[in-house]
């Protein structure tokens, strides 16, 4: 049966005091980490193949039929806590027919519903696309890893199989800024991403410079975690992580809000420099540090096959389905029964800290048992 929301509430804007897909929020209204955030892969298509995709072994040419919409729908109705929703790809917007007949209505339903929406997008199409998206949308996500157009060319098309001439990838390069900025003026809330990784580490001044030139509202960094397409990726140190976060704070533009992501560094670590660090981060103007929302209190939905996963890429196999389950059940065995959950599913709420997610684990701290930790660099 379909519930009927009453949304005469006004939300809080979206700002650097209220990011609602941190999971340290529903952890300290609850007591416990809950299912607050859905991310539904409504495409597999997609018009450019990033060095860094962490998607980029499930992007196909041609893709099957989707799970009903009205299905997708009512396992969003039966999320009781349900704050957020995230739609993303392969590019969302790659055919016309998927903004029109799931993008935009699951947009209209969150804006009934009075819950945050955001989409991840490279940007790199015909404005009109995204224009349809203006009246429902929260947060438009884009990646920008690149300082001109040849790094575009270098970083975006490195797994397509095939050449693709510079001309047409600096005429996508241009589209995307182009349509960022028109976005944006149109009042559009547009958050940047660029990956931490052995080609952006030393440029990220120069990236971020570009981004506030867009126009854009938000800048996220985020570390690149070596996942499916990007395993084979150089790893980058915590030492030279470490020093290309702070160059990036040096250069800044401070009226700009910055969102750090899973990063590497931990206040129960006993390393002077990640203290320092997280010292310099918690004072920072206009400087956010969000928790994971994979597996804490967000799941990703497949909307080809209704299976449930714990984060956007599949290197941990589903857990369910939305076809035989309701989410807030899947996502309870997750939550308490999945072995790698347990893992890591720790939390100090002095440093609002949620614990590493499973790549970090897995990167950089094999043998630590976090549960055992507790924050020491306050």
């Amino acid at each position: 049966m379909k519930i009927m929301y009453n949304n005469t509430h006004k939300m809080a804007a979206i700002s650097p005091s209220n990011d609602p897909w941190d999971p340290i929020g529903s952890l300290r209204e609850f007591g416990r980490h809950v299912l607050t955030s859905v991310e539904m892969t409504v495409t597999n298509l997609c018009n450019m193949r990033c060095e860094h995709c962490a998607v980029g072994d499930s992007l196909v040419m041609k893709e099957p039929e989707q799970i009903p919409l009205s299905l997708m729908l009512k396992s969003l109705d039966e999320v009781e806590n349900l704050r957020t929703i995230s739609i993303t790809g392969g590019e969302p917007t790659f055919r016309r027919q998927t903004v029109d007949e799931k993008i935009i209505p699951l947009l209209q339903y969150a804006k009934e519903r009075g819950i945050r929406s955001q989409i991840n997008s490279n940007l790199t199409l015909d404005y009109e696309r995204y224009e349809k998206l203006l009246p429902y949308l929260d947060v438009m996500h884009i990646s920008f890893n690149y300082r001109d157009e040849t790094d575009f060319h270098e970083v975006g098309f490195a797994r397509s199989g095939h050449s693709v001439k510079p001309e047409v990838a600096y005429k996508m390069y241009h589209k995307m800024i182009e349509n960022t900025k028109r976005l944006s003026e149109a009042g559009m809330f547009i958050s940047a991403e660029t990956m931490i990784n052995y080609r952006t580490y030393d440029k990220l001044p120069e990236i971020h410079q570009l981004i506030v030139d867009m126009g854009c509202q938000r800048h996220e960094v985020h570390p690149m975690y070596a996942a499916d397409f990007a395993e084979g990726l150089p790893v980058l140190s915590l030492e030279n992580m470490r020093m290309a976060i702070h160059s990036l704070l040096d250069n800044r533009n401070q009226d700009l809000w910055m969102l750090f992501g899973t990063l590497p560094f931990f206040a129960c670590n006993s390393n002077e420099e990640d203290a320092k660090l997280l010292r310099r981060l918690r004072h920072e103007p206009n400087v956010t540090v969000r928790n994971d929302p994979d597996g804490r209190n967000r799941v990703n939905v497949n909307m080809f096959t209704g299976d449930v996963y714990v984060t956007d890429f599949a290197t941990i196999p589903a857990f369910g389905n939305i076809n035989n389950g309701r989410l807030d059940d899947i996502f309870g065995q997750w939550l308490n029964g999945h072995p790698l959950n347990q893992k890591v599913n720790c939390h100090c709420d002095s440093v609002g800290c949620c614990g590493p997610n499973l790549l970090v684990a897995d990167m950089y701290y094999k043998d630590i048992d976090f549960k055992s930790r507790k924050a020491i660099n306050l």
